[in-house]
């Protein structure tokens, strides 16, 4: 799915290139639909709610034959093992396939994942995607990666070991706050311009350009 058009991404790349006129540091930009699939969640949701409700229906199987014999006209039946064994299997098969399906609508499976565990898989994946495409790839290991994951609402910055030793987190912190806050409004080329260019400063200050520096890597946004 692509979230920009080619002039929004001129927008990214052209902040990138003036964000490096005054650094050695170089930065890259991604932008991602999502960060993982979720499958894990949506079927652990889906155990626990086929677990659920196997139970109470174990727990109380007078009450719910009661409204099974309702539901057939009101005459009272005789359960066999068997047949309530089988009655409370039906019932988890299909609440497990209930729940599945209901997560097939994007916007509410993305609302039942624990935050904790978008905040992991959104981190693992833009380190990955530091790691394939800027950890090491300059000269002065001088690398920063700032990442956009939409579906969980969630951005990184990930940079190589030489800059993450001087530049405390809390300041990271307050880039993506800037670009965050153009995001949440539908601005997301200018969010990610914002955020380019508030780490462009702080590379500057640390990692000033010299006469001889080469624009290591590329500048435009990879959207994925």
């Amino acid at each position: 799915m692509a979230y920009l058009s080619e002039k929004e991404h001129a927008i990214v790349s052209q902040a990138v290139a003036n964000a490096e006129e005054h650094t050695s540091g170089e930065i890259v930009t991604v932008l991602a639909d999502r960060s993982d699939g979720y499958t894990d969640v949506a079927l652990w949701w889906a155990i626990g709610v086929s677990f659920t409700a196997m139970s109470v229906l174990a727990a109380f199987p007078d009450f719910f034959l009661a409204k099974i014999d309702a539901l057939r006209g009101g005459w009272a039946s005789e359960w066999t093992q068997g047949e309530f064994v089988t009655l409370v299997l039906l019932v988890g098969l299909v609440k497990f396939l209930a729940m599945l399906a209901i997560q097939l609508w994007q916007p509410l499976k993305f609302r039942m994942i624990p935050s904790p565990v978008t905040e992991l898989r959104v981190r693992e994946e833009a380190v990955r995607h530091f790691k394939v495409g800027a950890e090491g790839r300059t000269h002065g290991r001088t690398g920063v990666l700032l990442y956009l994951s939409m579906r969980e609402h969630r951005a990184e910055i990930v940079a190589d070991d030489s800059i993450a030793g001087l530049v405390h987190a809390e300041i990271w912190g307050e880039a993506m706050v800037d670009m965050l806050a153009h995001v949440s409004r539908g601005r997301i080329a200018e969010g990610l311009a914002a955020g380019v260019e508030d780490v462009g400063k702080v590379l500057a200050e640390h990692f000033p350009r010299g006469d001889h520096d080469d624009n290591e890597l590329p500048d435009r946004l990879i959207e994925v």
